[in-house]
């Protein structure tokens, strides 16, 4: 199925502010998909091209929402499928802070969500079956995931502790009273 889409239509129904809005409370009609593709390296692209406007992707990214395994713009009166091809977010920064429960890890996106790994936000390291080189995740909001970049990745590695077991030694970072593990040394 396919829409008739204008960008300008998701601004006049749910503005241009900075704030998520409340997604999980809007129940409108599925509209059909609209030819939207975030890829794998987290640029956004629409009908072929690519968004330019950094404010644009900013503004999309706020009303994303994940159901199942589909992915979709949402606002109070539609809700329209785009493609994913890995993750929809990208974490470029990583800061350590002290806070209430110890250690504190703040991640920050590339559309400027700032989220603290957390038991509601979990870090989780996957690793490449071909490659075999670590592909780190966040969980950012709404059931969707940000990738950690690379750089972000080696900061974590560096604010790591190792963790002996019997037989290997385990890399882990603590964050919000949680511990994450980043893998296994071989």
């Amino acid at each position: 199925m396919s829409k008739s889409f204008n960008p300008a239509d998701i601004v006049k129904e749910v503005g241009a502010g900075s704030d998520i809005p409340p997604l999980e409370t809007w129940h409108p009609d599925f509209c059909g998909d609209i030819d939207m593709r975030i890829a794998s390296d987290g640029r956004w692209f629409y009908q072929g091209s690519p968004i330019g406007r950094e404010a644009m992707v900013k503004m999309f990214s706020r009303v994303l929402w994940k159901e199942g395994d589909q992915y979709f713009l949402k606002t109070p009166v539609e809700k329209v499928g785009i493609q994913v091809d890995d993750v929809p977010f990208q974490v470029i920064q990583v800061e350590h802070e002290v806070g209430d429960k110890g250690p504190e890890l703040m991640f920050t996106t590339s559309t400027g969500d700032r989220v603290r790994a957390d038991a509601e936000h979990p870090l989780r390291v996957e690793v490449d079956p071909v490659t075999k080189e670590p592909r780190p995740y966040l969980m950012i909001r709404f059931g969707m995931e940000g990738r950690i970049g690379r750089n972000a990745y080696y900061q974590l590695v560096e604010l790591a502790r190792m963790v002996q077991h019997p037989h290997s030694t385990e890399l882990v970072v603590d964050s919000a009273g949680e511990v994450f593990s980043l893998g296994s040394l071989l």
